[in-house]
């Protein structure tokens, strides 16, 4: 396993890093605990998680996820070899069952956090993260903006401060955003060095895949200049980049079949590039699944790429590209695909 620094802190982090939205959800409590067993076998250390999982979000399931990985470390103990990410949930009408729309001020973070950790059965938290901004702005697809549709009080002062306590608790190490902009990243790194306060966000948890490169366009610069690194969810676009879909193997259970409100990767150019992604892989002998990871895994600006798996044979599959190394001429297809395929699934 390739270990990288956590941000300018003195955590390493394996450059796999196992996602855990699955569990609750299409996973049971056992078979969460089968792949976090292999994974620490294989090296990983990572391990990213939320409030608000598994996903989809529900009031019946919310915390599920949490919890399974609580009776895990608790059975497992050895709690400081390993680095646990986790989030709080923004402010979304969607999410009241979770709490009653309130922004990210210093209360909703105290109160996150005490069910976090309960659930989680630690008393830490490594990495802490705003699971999405506290504000109207481009995330989860969305695309143009109007600064009318997007009025909202600026708090990050109090968001910073709801951190920082935490930090001096020692209930968490670190912070760092997710789903956020190039503004709202830097916004944070200048309120940070203006006041002192609870040290840089050490990473940004973005969408980053072949069918989503956006984070390209000014994150990351800022992940390389500012070393706030980008940690990779849904590489594989809810499973799009794999095989299943294109050899007609897939099931009415697996992900995109299942939850049509996932949509943006059935987008039909988004279908049309992962076919072509498949036909590159197989013309180098490679499958689509590891190409698409190690094309992540090569990325200057990556701190870890977040994999996610609902049986083991896939999880298997998705480590093992930390072995796979793309040669000149695959990533040549790679570029002239996504020039005539750019990020058809923001």
């Amino acid at each position: 396993m390739e270990f990288r620094k956590l941000g300018n802190t003195d955590i390493d982090v394996s450059l796999i890093c196992l996602g855990t939205m699955t569990w609750g959800q299409q996973n049971t409590e056992a078979e969460a605990h089968e792949q976090l067993n292999y994974a620490v076998e294989r090296g990983i250390n990572f391990i990213d998680t939320a409030e608000m999982y598994p996903v989809p979000g529900r009031a019946e399931t919310q915390g599920l996820t949490e919890k399974y990985i609580g009776t895990w470390l608790n059975q497992r103990g050895k709690r400081d070899d390993l680095i646990i990410a986790s989030k709080v949930t923004g402010r979304l009408p969607y999410f009241k069952y979770i709490h009653n729309d309130v922004h990210f001020t210093p209360d909703r973070i105290k109160q996150a956090i005490e069910g976090n950790l309960s659930r989680l059965q630690t008393d830490y938290i490594d990495l802490y993260q705003l699971h999405f901004p506290d504000r109207s702005t481009n995330f989860f697809g969305r695309r143009g903006y109007d600064k009318h549709d997007a009025a909202w009080e600026d708090d990050f002062y109090g968001t910073i401060e709801g951190l920082d306590a935490l930090v001096k608790e020692g209930k968490i190490r670190y912070w760092g955003v997710s789903n956020e902009t190039p503004w709202g990243l830097m916004h944070f790194r200048d309120i940070v060095k203006e006041t002192g306060m609870a040290g840089m966000p050490v990473s940004i948890q973005n969408p980053y895949s072949l069918l989503n490169r956006s984070f390209e366009t000014g994150l990351a610069e800022i992940a390389c200049r500012e070393n706030i690194g980008l940690l990779a969810y849904s590489p594989l676009a809810f499973g799009r980049l794999t095989s299943k879909y294109i050899e007609g193997t897939d099931n009415e259970s697996n992900r995109i079949n299942q939850f049509k409100q996932l949509a943006r990767y059935n987008k039909p150019r988004a279908i049309e590039a992962a076919q072509e992604y498949y036909q590159l892989a197989k013309e180098h002998g490679l499958s689509l699944a590891q190409m698409a990871l190690a094309f992540i895994n090569s990325r200057d600006f990556l701190t870890s790429n977040i994999i996610g798996a609902t049986n083991m044979d896939q999880l298997k599959e998705n480590i093992d590209s930390i072995d796979v190394q793309l040669s000149p001429e695959v990533l040549d297809g790679i570029h002239q695909i996504y020039e005539l395929n750019p990020d058809p699934s923001v």
